[in-house]
């Protein structure tokens, strides 16, 4: 059977209201368990479902890691590639299907983002993003709380323009032209700032 195409037209657009874990539905709908042991058997009406319940979190999920919406659209279609893939290996005893899918998006955002490392601006915001990710475990809670601090930390280490550059795009989300006009400086300005913030970054966090 083929594998069900994710359109990239939809990806993060598809209607709010989806099953927020793995409570039932309404009217006695399948929980996300259920759709994904029925597409562990290649349903691809299950898969649809499952996709139309889900996506809006992965696809934010994986904006708030790599902030390019076409970057963001292409890692949320390849984790529901790995999903009608490898649902067979999702295993109800060790958490719920959204910790369960929020993983896979997780790893598959960094993932982007270190195949993107020429983009160091992309780079640093998988640090930020990495506060805000939903998990039911609480050892990987605690240990991406450790790695929060750790670039606040650094964050310190740099200039006062650095680090209002920095900021502005780190944690605002801002693009390069949207950070010029809110400090009132040049773009090539901004982009050197923030080159060079985010290599003082970069050696203050052991980066290669």
């Amino acid at each position: 059977m083929d594998t069900p195409r994710v359109s990239r037209a939809t990806a993060g657009r598809t209607p709010a209201g989806g099953l927020a874990d793995d409570a039932a539905g309404t009217a006695g709908e399948p929980t996300l368990t259920d759709l994904l042991l029925r597409i562990a058997g290649q349903d691809q009406e299950a898969f649809a479902a499952f996709y139309a319940q889900t996506s809006r979190r992965v696809y934010g999920l994986a904006r708030r890691v790599l902030i390019d919406p076409e970057l963001s659209e292409d890692a949320t279609q390849e984790v529901y590639l790995q999903v009608w893939n490898s649902a067979g290996r999702f295993d109800p005893a060790a958490g719920s299907p959204m910790a369960w899918l929020m993983t896979l998006a997780h790893r598959r955002a960094v993932d982007k983002v270190r195949s993107e490392q020429s983009s160091t601006d992309r780079e640093a915001r998988y640090g930020a993003a990495t506060q805000t990710i939903d998990h039911d475990d609480v050892v990987d809670t605690v240990t991406q709380r450790l790695e929060a601090e750790t670039v606040v930390k650094c964050l310190d280490t740099l200039t006062d323009t650095q680090q209002e550059s920095v900021r502005l795009a780190y944690y605002g989300g801002l693009t390069y032209r949207e950070v010029a006009e809110k400090l009132g400086v040049a773009v090539p300005t901004i982009k050197s700032r923030i080159r060079d913030g985010l290599i003082r970054l970069k050696a203050c966090l052991g980066v290669s």
